[in-house]
């Protein structure tokens, strides 16, 4: 590449997935120049000393003057209120996205605020770790994973295909599909998960049968596995929640009626209907294997704290 792809660009919430895309920019001179904005003035601190952004504003009406690329890194729920306040700042040209988990929602939410010229294209790299902040970013989290773009009807060609090649460039296989799609996949293959984690491990450690140090003591079965995965932020996940209610909805009757089906092969001793929906279970995490999404290195809670970064799962 004979220079970087975008001369300034305006990282808006510097966390995990923000801190991320400033490493995988600077890995590659993808960036003439990495501006960001954050709430508070301990992650802007550590954003400076990192060198992960050249500038750091309170105000994220601020970062974006003369930015040709800007990217919310924030909780869904506040992408509206931040198209909102950064509206009136954003150049003509440039090209506004976002990394949320939720995109029909955030749509909704931030179209009305994006002005004439402005290209606005939703985005959303299915990466992350269960840790949060400006120092749990490494340049390495979107390699070979997928980023998801949902441009609106007539969104310019060239603005797409110019955020495509980013994401690939930061290491992301890329595909786009509408908001609708996107948001119903993700019910079932990130969000229901989720609530399963949370809720799988509210309930163990809310049972008057087994106390707190047992759960903690032989946690080093599946129970720990769900601990990693409700780890992940709260405020990200409530936000989630909120904003695709339908699709996760829709998804938890699924999952229940399976579940029922489940219970009642258990309860009448249907060996081979639990043989068979064990083995199809365990075919999908061959194929997820295979398709490069995750190793089949064994694990059980033996791996060092650096190679867990990689490895994680919890998407953002």
């Amino acid at each position: 590449m004979s220079g970087p792809m975008f001369q300034r660009v305006a990282l808006i919430g510097i966390g995990l997935i923000g801190s991320s895309i400033s490493h995988a920019m600077r890995r590659r001179n993808l960036a003439g120049t990495i501006v960001g904005s954050a709430k508070t003035e301990k992650t802007r601190e550590i954003a400076l000393r990192l060198g992960l952004v050249a500038e750091v504003f309170e105000d994220p009406a601020d970062a974006v003057k003369g930015a040709d690329l800007v990217i919310l890194c924030v909780p869904v729920g506040a992408c509206g209120e931040i198209a909102r306040r950064i509206a009136p700042n954003l150049a003509p040209g440039c090209i506004l996205t976002d990394v949320g988990s939720v995109k029909a929602a955030v749509i909704r939410d931030v179209s009305p605020h994006v002005p004439p010229g402005v290209h606005f294209i939703p985005g959303h790299p299915i990466a992350g770790t269960e840790h949060s902040g400006p120092e749990a970013g490494f340049a390495e989290l979107f390699d070979n994973r997928w980023c998801i773009l949902t441009p609106v009807n007539g969104t310019d060609k060239e603005a797409v295909a110019r955020l495509r090649r980013l994401w690939e460039e930061m290491g992301s296989n890329v595909e786009i599909m509408t908001a609708e799609h996107h948001d119903l996949v993700l019910a079932i293959t990130s969000h229901v998960p989720h609530l399963i984690a949370y809720n799988i491990v509210n309930t163990a450690a809310h049972l008057e049968r087994v106390t707190d140090s047992e759960v903690i003591k032989f946690s080093a079965g599946g129970f720990r596995d769900f601990t990693r995965i409700a780890a992940s932020d709260p405020t990200m996940w409530r936000d989630v929640f909120l904003n695709n209610k339908e699709a996760v909805l829709e998804m938890l009757g699924r999952f229940t009626e399976d579940l029922t089906a489940l219970q009642r092969a258990i309860r009448y001793g249907e060996g081979d209907t639990l043989f068979r929906l064990f083995s199809d279970a365990r075919a999908i995490r061959r194929s997820i294997i295979e398709a490069g999404q995750d190793t089949p290195a064994p694990d059980f809670g033996r791996h060092q704290v650096k190679s867990a970064k990689p490895g994680g799962s919890s998407e953002k």
